[in-house]
């Protein structure tokens, strides 16, 4: 069903050509949009009208018209004279609008496709059937974005991401739940992953300067060349969008393609997770190390276990640093500067924080 922002924008616009008022009631007898006062007053002759045989008709010094979607009325058309040039005028707002209900029952028709395709709900004869009766091309190269806003402070969001996308027709935007937006994007031959990161900057930044920003995340999966592969494409969004908050926390947009090892963490069964902490911390946990060791241990990691870069960088000697790094392998057998107790350690650091998040989901 047309949405009454398009109908009344309808004929604010035809009105704007033809200074002549309309009104559009549906056949329930409620006004969805009008240019006048009084438009109730219409909704009983309206009615009356639905009941006749005709489909244009003059009432009360007004053209009436039947507008119809394949044989079913929609709605009664109102306009204000009867002359011969406003029944031109009602004639052509007619076709208009029935044109929209086309254009909309389309759209709505692949946006169901494009729903079912992410979720697997298709049989493959399916999806190649549909997508050749909706005329969408099968074989062309598209990539998944998904959009996570906070939608209940604001309820424009889908409206604001359909704003890029929403008049490329190659370009599917739609949601399955009330928190993300889904871009199902085609793309040309050219178009490489930094393509990609800059059109989710571009996504990002319709939300500059909103409420909802801080609460805006952007991840996209790869690039896939059947449609039949778009439902891989994502659920490798959603996976980069989890992955993304547990240990890319501060990051706004975030690739499939740049997960690294945290990918493979988020797979990882949790009493598995808790079996491989015990080995390695005993029964110790990375939270009960103090603040210095622990910026000492983040620091020592991001300058690739560099001592005189880490200990230049923490403004202490390099002495200190050692000194530090030679008590945290007392205490947990780990000797960071070796770079397989380096990597155990790491990993062990990152386990430890995807469990924390899978706990605060449970509450």
């Amino acid at each position: 069903m047309i949405s009454n922002q398009i109908l009344q924008s309808t004929i604010d616009g035809l009105k704007g050509i033809t200074r002549i008022d309309l009104c559009i009631i549906d056949t329930e007898g409620k006004v969805m949009a009008t240019t006048f006062q009084d438009s109730e007053g219409f909704v009983g002759p309206a009615i009356a009208f639905m009941e006749s045989p005709a489909d244009s008709q003059v009432v009360s010094g007004c053209q009436f018209f039947k507008v119809f979607d394949e044989h079913q009325l929609e709605y009664v058309l109102i306009v204000n004279g009867d002359s011969d040039d406003v029944y031109m005028i009602g004639k052509i707002a007619s076709f208009q609008i029935q044109n929209l209900l086309v254009a909309y029952k389309e759209r709505f028709d692949k946006d169901n496709f494009i729903k079912n395709l992410l979720l697997d709900n298709l049989l493959l004869v399916d999806i190649y059937n549909r997508a050749k009766k909706l005329h969408i091309e099968t074989e062309v190269r598209r990539v998944v974005f998904i959009v996570e806003t906070n939608r209940e402070k604001d309820g424009n969001e889908l409206e604001k991401v359909r704003s890029l996308f929403g008049g490329k027709s190659k370009d599917f935007v739609t949601a399955v739940d009330e928190k993300n937006i889904i871009v199902v994007k085609e793309l040309a031959e050219n178009e490489t992953y930094d393509d990609l990161e800059k059109t989710a900057e571009i996504i990002l930044n319709v939300f500059k300067g909103t409420e909802t920003e801080k609460d805006v995340y952007v991840a996209y999966g790869t690039v896939v060349n059947e449609i039949k592969e778009v439902s891989r494409s994502y659920k490798e969004a959603r996976m980069a969008l989890d992955v993304g908050k547990i240990f890319f926390e501060e990051k706004n947009i975030i690739a499939y393609s740049t997960l690294g090892i945290g990918r493979l963490i988020y797979q990882l069964p949790i009493p598995l997770c808790k079996m491989f902490i015990k080995e390695i911390f005993d029964n110790k946990s990375p939270d009960d190390f103090d603040e210095e060791t622990l910026t000492t241990i983040n620091k020592f990691f991001e300058n690739n276990l560099n001592v005189s870069e880490t200990s230049r960088q923490l403004y202490i000697h390099r002495n200190t640093l050692v000194y530090r790094l030679d008590k945290l392998q007392k205490s947990t057998g780990l000797d960071l500067r070796v770079f397989e107790d380096a990597i155990t350690f790491k990993i062990a650091l990152m386990v430890v924080k995807y469990m924390k998040y899978m706990e605060s989901l449970d509450y």
